[in-house]
């Protein structure tokens, strides 16, 4: 698929907060409640990487297949182009940190 740059219409979550924004960089906050998932996707340009605030997740990664969970502190970096799902693995919301860069943002949707 093609290359986006705000995929906030592509999944629900309980709440998105933009911390920080500047050229190349930037830091996201999302909750999200048990029954709500990041789908599949990757980007080309820059690394993701979690922080978990509250609750706990799950990310399943692809090229290798992988799955890591986090509670809060932990964190994990996900490489530019690594194909990648966040989904809540607790029985609460889950919140957590994405720092993004660095690079130019883009969002590639994957089935």
């Amino acid at each position: 698929m093609k290359p986006i740059k705000d995929a906030s219409h592509l999944y629900e979550a309980e709440r998105r907060v933009r911390h920080a924004e500047r050229p190349g960089f930037r830091i996201n906050e999302l909750q999200i409640s048990p029954t709500q998932q990041v789908p599949w996707h990757c980007h080309s340009n820059i690394q993701d990487t979690f922080y978990v605030i509250e609750g706990q997740i799950s990310l399943f990664l692809r090229e290798p297949k992988e799955e890591i969970q986090l509670k809060p502190g932990d964190t994990y970096s996900v490489c530019p182009g690594r194909p990648h799902l966040v989904t809540n693995r607790g029985d609460a919301s889950a919140t957590f940190l994405v720092l993004q860069g660095i690079g130019e943002y883009d969002y590639i949707p994957l089935v």
